[in-house]
C-alpha cells in the first residue's frame, strides 16, 4: 500500500519521491513515473515565474529619459525666446534669428553627456571585471551603487562549498583538525595542543572508517583545476580528506581491505555500510569487517562497545552520555556530525542484510563538519554594514546551521534571531512580512515562489535589492531583483542567464567590490554632469550679450566653436572624471534613496550659479582683452564683428572656455574633498584629457583648414597667458565657495549624538 509522504518543511527539490528530469544519480537504482512535462514540469513553472517577470527600467535609465526631457524642453524654450529676441531686439532677419535661436539650442543641449556616460558605465565594467564580477547590463553598474539590501545564499556564496572536517571525538578527547577546503593539509591536535596521527590505534580506527566506508575521490590539481577538486559528494570527500591529515595511506588501505559488499545509505537507516574483506587469503577465510558511518544517535543505539587505547571496550551509559554531549556541542556550533563504528564478522557470516550486519557495533568516534566561511566574507559583511547595507540570508539549508554561518560572519547580531521556514512564509499576508523584513531575520527551506516574493516585499518598501543564485530555481528571484547575481563557476546557465551580473569566483567578497565600483561610478556620473553642465553658461551668455545690446556686442562665439566644446575638448575630460578611482570613504556612507536625483538644485546651482558665471565672466573678459590689447582699448559696443581681429577675439573666448573647464576638471575632482586627499596624480586619464583639450584648442586656433571651418585665428603667448591664469583662478573660487559652505555647517546648532548605535540592525520603509 502506498505510504503517506510528511512535506512538511521541505522545500519541492527535497520531496523524497519526486525527482527532477537531468538529475544526476550518484548512488542507487529505481524507477520513476512521469507525470509531468514541458510547462507542466517543476521546471517549466520556474520558468514561466522568470518569463512572466518584465524588465524593468533602471534608476539611471529612468533618470536619464527625466533629464532628457528636462534639458530638451529648456533648450527649446531657450531657442524660442532669443529667436523672438533676435528678430524683435536684435533686428534680425528671419533666417539669421533661426541661426541664432539654433545657437542657443545647441548651448544648452550637452551633446556630449549621453555618450560620457555610456563610456563611464563602459569604464566601470572594466574595472568591475578586475574585481571578479561580470556585468551583463551597463546600467547596472550604477544601480549597483545605490543597493540597500542582498539576499544571498548560503553555500557557496558566502561559504566555501568544500565541507571540512573541524573536530573529531575519539575515546573521549576532543580533537581540532586544521585546514579548510579538499586540500590534504592540516594537522589533528589536541585541546593540549599535541598532535595525533594514524599512529594513534583508536584515531586510527576512526580514520579508517572514515576513509575507506567512502566514495569519493580527491583529485590533485591538474591543467584544468588549478586546486585539490573532489568526485563524489562533498561530505564523504571531506571526511577522506581528514583522514590524510592524519597520515593514512587511504590507496594503501583500500588494497588492503578490499571492498566486498555495501549497503547504502538511506533515509530510514541514516547510515552506509561497506563489508570489506580481512587478511590475504581466500575470500572469507580470515574474516571480514563491516565500517560504519552515520548519524550519531542512530549509529549509537546499534553499539555495545567502544574502542579506547585500541581495546573493545562494554559501552557504559556514562560513555553513551559523554558522546551525545559532545555531539550536542558540535551541533551547537552548526556543525554536522557523523559517528563511525565498525564490527568484525566471523568467516561463515553470510546474512548481508542490514539488520544482520548492523548489531553488536564498537563505537569509534565522531567527526564534525562544516562548509566554513570564505575567510574574506566576515570582512565584507562588515563592510556592507558599515555602508549601510542589509544583508538577509534566504537559503534551503536548515535554519540552525543557517544561524550558525550568520553569526559567525557577522550577518546577525541578535541573540534570538527570527527564523522563517518557506511554509512560515507561505502563512503570512503582505503586512506581515513586512513587519517580519523590518528585523533581523533569516529564511530557511524555501521554494523559488518564496524567495521572489521577499524580492517582492522588500522592493514595495522602497529598496534597492540585490539578490545572489546559482541554480534553475534561483532565475525569478534574479530576474526580478533590481541587480541579479549569479555563480560564475557554480551557476547554471539558467541562472547567469538571468541575472544582471557575474560572480566569476563565486566570492560574496566580490559583490561588496562591485558596489563599490557601483557608488565610484555614481559620484563620477555627478562630477562629470557638473562638469558639462558648467560650460553651458559661458557657452550661452554671449547670444544673450548679442541679443540684448541690439548687435553691437558681436556674437563673441559661433556655434561651430560650441559643437567644438561640447563634443571635442570636453569628451576626454568628462571620461577622465569617469574614470576616478572609489574615493576614501565611499562604503562609510549609507546607500542613497530611489529618490535622489543625478542632478540636484545644488548640482544646478554650482554649475550655472557660481562656475558658469565665473567661466562667462572669464570668457567674455578673453574676448574683450583681445580687443583692448589691438587698439580698441575701453570700448565695449560697435566692436568688429568681422576679419581676423573678430576671430582671434571668438578664439580668446573658445581658450578662455577650455582653459576654465581644466580648472573646472579639478574643483570637480575635488568635490567632496580636497585635491591633496584625491591626490593629483591618482588618475592618469585627467592629464591625458587636459593634454587632449589644449591640443585641440591648439589645432582649431593654428591649422588654417580647422581655422577656415571653426571661425578662428591664431593668437600670441601674451593671450596664452591670460588665459592659462584662468585654470587656477576658477578652482581657488570653486575652493572659496566650499570653505563658506563648510563654515555655514560649523556655524550651525550642533545636535546631541546619537547613543547606543548598532551598525544596521533593522531597515525601515523608504518612501
Amino acid at each position: 500500500a502506498a505510504e503517506e509522504v510528511t512535506t512538511n518543511g521541505l522545500t519541492r527539490a527535497e520531496l523524497p519521491n519526486l525527482v527532477f528530469a537531468g538529475t544526476n544519480v550518484a548512488a542507487g537504482t529505481g524507477t520513476a513515473v512521469v507525470y509531468a512535462t514541458g510547462a507542466a514540469s517543476e521546471f517549466g513553472k520556474i520558468a514561466h515565474l522568470t518569463q512572466s517577470l518584465g524588465e524593468e527600467l533602471s534608476p539611471l535609465q529612468k533618470e536619464i529619459a527625466v533629464v532628457t526631457k528636462l534639458i530638451s524642453a529648456i533648450a527649446v524654450g531657450m531657442g524660442v525666446l532669443f529667436f523672438v529676441l533676435a528678430i524683435g531686439l536684435g533686428e534680425m532677419q528671419l533666417a539669421e534669428g533661426f541661426i541664432f535661436g539654433l545657437g542657443m539650442i545647441v548651448a544648452f543641449v550637452p551633446e556630449g553627456l549621453l555618450p560620457t556616460v555610456t563610456l563611464a558605465l563602459a569604464m566601470g565594467v572594466q574595472r568591475m571585471v578586475k574585481r571578479h564580477a561580470l556585468i551583463k547590463r551597463l546600467s547596472a553598474v550604477e544601480t549597483l551603487g545605490s543597493t540597500s539590501v542582498i539576499c544571498t545564499d548560503k553555500t557557496g556564496t558566502l561559504t566555501q562549498n568544500e565541507m571540512t572536517v573541524r573536530g573529531l571525538w575519539v575515546a573521549g578527547r576532543l580533537l581540532t583538525v586544521s585546514g579548510v577546503g579538499y586540500a590534504p593539509v592540516g594537522e589533528i591536535r589536541d585541546t593540549q595542543n599535541q598532535l595525533f596521527s594514524s599512529a594513534d590505534p583508536d584515531l586510527a580506527a576512526l580514520l579508517l572508517t572514515a576513509g575507506i566506508c567512502n566514495d569519493a575521490r580527491l583529485l590533485p590539481p591538474n591543467h584544468d583545476a588549478a586546486r585539490w577538486t573532489i568526485l563524489g559528494d562533498p561530505t564523504e570527500a571531506a571526511l577522506a580528506v581528514v583522514a590524510a591529515k592524519g597520515d593514512l595511506d587511504l590507496a594503501e588501505e583500500a588494497q588492503r581491505l578490499p571492498r566486498l559488499r555495501e549497503l547504502p545509505f538511506d533515509a530510514q537507516r541514516k547510515r552506509m555500510t561497506t563489508i570489506h574483506q580481512l587478511g590475504s587469503g581466500p575470500q572469507n577465510e580470515d574474516g571480514q569487517v563491516a565500517l560504519i558511518k552515520g548519524a550519531p544517535k542512530e549509529i549509537l543505539a546499534l553499539c555495545t562497545h567502544w574502542q579506547r587505547t585500541g581495546i573493545r571496550q562494554p559501552l557504559t551509559d556514562e560513555t553513551r552520555a559523554e558522546i551525545l554531549a559532545a555531539n550536542d556541542t558540535f551541533a551547537r556550533d552548526g556543525l554536522r556530525v557523523l559517528a563511525m563504528a565498525q564490527r568484525t564478522l566471523p568467516p561463515a557470516f553470510r546474512d548481508f542484510n542490514a539488520p544482520a550486519v548492523e548489531q553488536d557495533l564498537t563505537f569509534l568516534g565522531l567527526a564534525a563538519m562544516a562548509d566554513p566561511p570564505r575567510p574574506e566574507v566576515a570582512a565584507a559583511v562588515a563592510a556592507c554594514h558599515r555602508a549601510g547595507i542589509r544583508i538577509i540570508m534566504i537559503t534551503g539549508d536548515y535554519g540552525l546551521t543557517a544561524e550558525s554561518i550568520a553569526c559567525r560572519i557577522g550577518i546577525v547580531h541578535s541573540a534570538h534571531v527570527r527564523i522563517v521556514t518557506g511554509g512560515e512564509l507561505e502563512a503570512m499576508d503582505d503586512a506581515k512580512l513586512r513587519t517580519v523584513l523590518a528585523d533581523e531575520v533569516i529564511f530557511a527551506r524555501v521554494a523559488p515562489e518564496h524567495k521572489l516574493r521577499v524580492v517582492n516585499a522588500l522592493q514595495a518598501m522602497g529598496l534597492v535589492v540585490a539578490v545572489t543564485g546559482d541554480g534553475v530555481n534561483d532565475a525569478p528571484a534574479l530576474k526580478k531583483a533590481d541587480i541579479g547575481v549569479a555563480m560564475g563557476i557554480t551557476g547554471t546557465d539558467v541562472a547567469k542567464e538571468a541575472a544582471d551580473m557575474i560572480l566569476t569566483d563565486d566570492n560574496f567578497a566580490s559583490i561588496v567590490g562591485a558596489i563599490e565600483e557601483g557608488r565610484a561610478v555614481y559620484d563620477n556620473i555627478k562630477k562629470f554632469t557638473s562638469y558639462i553642465f558648467t560650460s553651458n553658461t559661458p557657452e550661452a551668455v554671449p547670444f544673450i550679450f548679442f541679443a540684448f545690446s541690439g548687435g553691437r556686442i558681436p556674437l563673441a562665439l559661433t556655434v561651430m566653436q560650441i559643437l567644438a566644446v561640447d563634443l571635442g575638448t570636453d569628451m576626454v575630460p568628462a571620461l577622465a572624471l569617469g574614470a576616478e578611482p572609489p574615493a576614501v570613504g565611499v562604503m562609510d556612507r549609507p546607500p542613497r534613496q530611489r529618490s535622489e536625483h543625478v542632478i540636484t538644485a545644488g548640482m544646478l546651482a554650482r554649475a550655472y550659479l557660481w562656475l558658469g558665471p565665473v567661466q562667462s565672466f572669464a570668457a567674455m573678459a578673453a574676448f574683450y582683452f583681445l580687443y583692448w590689447r589691438n587698439g580698441y582699448w575701453g570700448q565695449w559696443l560697435d566692436l568688429p564683428a568681422t576679419g581676423l581681429l573678430y576671430q582671434a577675439a571668438t578664439t580668446m573666448t573658445l581658450g578662455a572656455v577650455v582653459t576654465t573647464q581644466i580648472g573646472n576638471l579639478f574643483a570637480q575632482r575635488a568635490t567632496n574633498s580636497t585635491l591633496r586627499q584625491v591626490g593629483l596624480f591618482t588618475n592618469r586619464l585627467v592629464w591625458i584629457g587636459i593634454a587632449t583639450e589644449l591640443a585641440l584648442f591648439a589645432l582649431i586656433a593654428y591649422v588654417p583648414f580647422l581655422q577656415t571651418v571653426f571661425g578662428t585665428a591664431a593668437i600670441g603667448w601674451r593671450d596664452w597667458l591670460f588665459l592659462l591664469a584662468w585654470t587656477p583662478a576658477l578652482f581657488w573660487i570653486d575652493r572659496l565657495r566650499k570653505m563658506l559652505l563648510q563654515w555655514r555647517t560649523s556655524a550651525a546648532p550642533v545636535q546631541p549624538p546619537v547613543t547606543g548605535h548598532v551598525p544596521f540592525v533593522s531597515v525601515k520603509e523608504r518612501r
